[in-house]
C-alpha cells in the first residue's frame, strides 16, 4: 500500500493496517506539477498580470456555491480585502459558479478579473505566481503548498491536513471577517515551509516497488 505522507501512514496504521506493508513514496500530484511547470505559458502577459501581484481565487463546491449565503458572504470578504490592499484578484470561474452567481443576481464587481477556465499548465502559472491563493479545491491546497504561495482554504474542513501542520495553509470557512482575519495572517507569510508530499519523484518509488 502506498501513502502519500508519514500522517497517512499513520492513519492507515489505526485503521489496523499491517506496517510492513505500507510504503510512504510521497504524492504523484509533485510529479505532476514539477514536470508541467516546465511548459510555456503566456497566461501572465494575456491577462496583463505582474508576478506576485495578484491574488489567485477558485470556488467551485456545491456546499458553497449552492448556497447564496455563503457566496455572498466569500464575495463580500474579497471586497474587504480588495478594499484595503488594492490587490487584483484573478477568478477562473468555474461554470457551476457563473450559474449560479446569474440565479442569485449576486454582482461580481470590477476589480475582479472573471475569466474562463484555464488548461492546467496556464492554471499551475496562476498558481506559482500568484501572491497568495483563496481556494475551495483540495488538489489547489496541494499545489499551493508545493508551489509554496500561502493558501486560505474557503471551508470549515480538509482532505489536506497536512498543509495546515506545516503552515502553509488555514482554514477560514465562508465567513466574511474570518476570510479577511486569514488574509491579513497569510499575505506576508514566510514560504519557508518544506512540503510533505514528496520530492516529485513519487512514481519512480512506486515503480521500484512493484517490480
Amino acid at each position: 500500500m502506498f501513502a502519500p505522507t508519514e500522517k497517512s501512514k499513520n492513519n492507515l496504521i489505526n485503521e489496523n493496517i499491517n506496517e510492513n506493508k505500507i510504503f510512504v513514496v510521497g504524492n504523484t500530484i509533485v510529479d505532476a506539477v514539477y514536470q508541467n511547470l516546465k511548459h510555456p505559458s503566456g497566461i501572465l502577459n494575456k491577462l496583463n498580470i505582474n508576478n506576485n501581484e495578484y491574488i489567485l481565487i477558485t470556488i467551485h463546491r456545491q456546499e458553497n456555491v449552492d448556497n447564496k449565503e455563503r457566496l455572498y458572504n466569500i464575495l463580500k470578504g474579497l471586497y474587504r480585502i480588495y478594499e484595503h490592499y488594492s490587490i487584483p484578484i484573478v477568478y477562473p470561474i468555474h461554470p457551476r459558479t457563473k450559474k449560479m452567481i446569474k440565479k442569485f443576481n449576486l454582482y461580481i464587481p470590477k476589480y475582479i478579473k472573471i475569466i474562463e477556465p484555464v488548461g492546467f499548465f496556464d492554471f499551475l502559472q496562476l498558481e506559482k505566481n500568484a501572491s497568495i491563493i483563496l481556494t475551495d479545491s483540495g488538489g489547489v491546497q496541494e499545489e499551493a503548498c508545493i508551489l509554496k504561495v500561502p493558501c486560505i482554504t474557503l471551508r470549515y474542513n480538509t482532505e489536506r491536513p497536512e498543509t495546515i501542520d506545516i503552515g502553509a495553509n488555514i482554514l477560514v470557512g465562508t465567513d466574511e471577517k474570518q476570510i479577511f482575519n486569514g488574509f491579513k495572517k497569510m499575505i506576508n507569510k514566510k514560504r519557508n515551509w518544506i512540503n510533505p508530499f514528496g520530492n516529485g519523484k513519487s512514481s519512480k518509488k512506486i515503480i521500484e516497488l512493484i517490480t
